[in-house]
């Protein structure tokens, strides 16, 4: 990884659809020159795809919330994240250090549809219980690296 790819994954992070002049042009590089290092970036697994991210507001899902798991005895991640694949509304999954033992990020249409998901969330086997707080403002949002 060296300051060309870090500028093609920058690019690329900023916008999935740039061509490759784009990159090229971002990374210093020829679009050929682009497509080659994007296509070992992929090959490589450094980027393990390519995705669209979706304004929650424009499908009507307005409600965020940030859930604490805490799991009964001591499940695997892999168990885990076999349990909370299946529940759409779970946007984002992390094992974390502390009380807890997993944090979901979640998204629903409104109260009644997050307490549902939630709901599904506790019925797992592997859930005893879970803590949530809801989002009430987004103060800041970044691409991610």
């Amino acid at each position: 990884m060296d300051v060309i790819d870090e500028a093609i994954i920058r690019c690329v992070v900023r916008d999935a659809r740039a061509t490759y002049a784009e990159i090229g042009k971002a990374a210093g590089l020829s679009p050929s020159a682009a497509k080659r290092r994007l296509d070992r970036l992929v090959a490589t697994g450094a980027i393990r795809g390519f995705s669209a991210v979706v304004d929650p507001q424009a499908v009507a899902w307005h409600t965020e919330a940030f859930v604490e798991i805490y799991c009964t005895g001591n499940p695997t991640p892999a168990a885990l994240r076999k349990a909370l694949d299946d529940i759409p509304e779970v946007i984002d999954a992390c094992t974390v250090s502390g009380a807890a033992d997993a944090m979901l990020y979640m998204l629903a249409k409104d109260i009644p549809h997050l307490e549902q998901a939630i709901q599904r969330v506790r019925s797992t086997a592997l859930v005893q219980r879970t803590e949530s707080a809801i989002v009430l403002s987004r103060l800041l949002t970044r691409p991610r690296l």
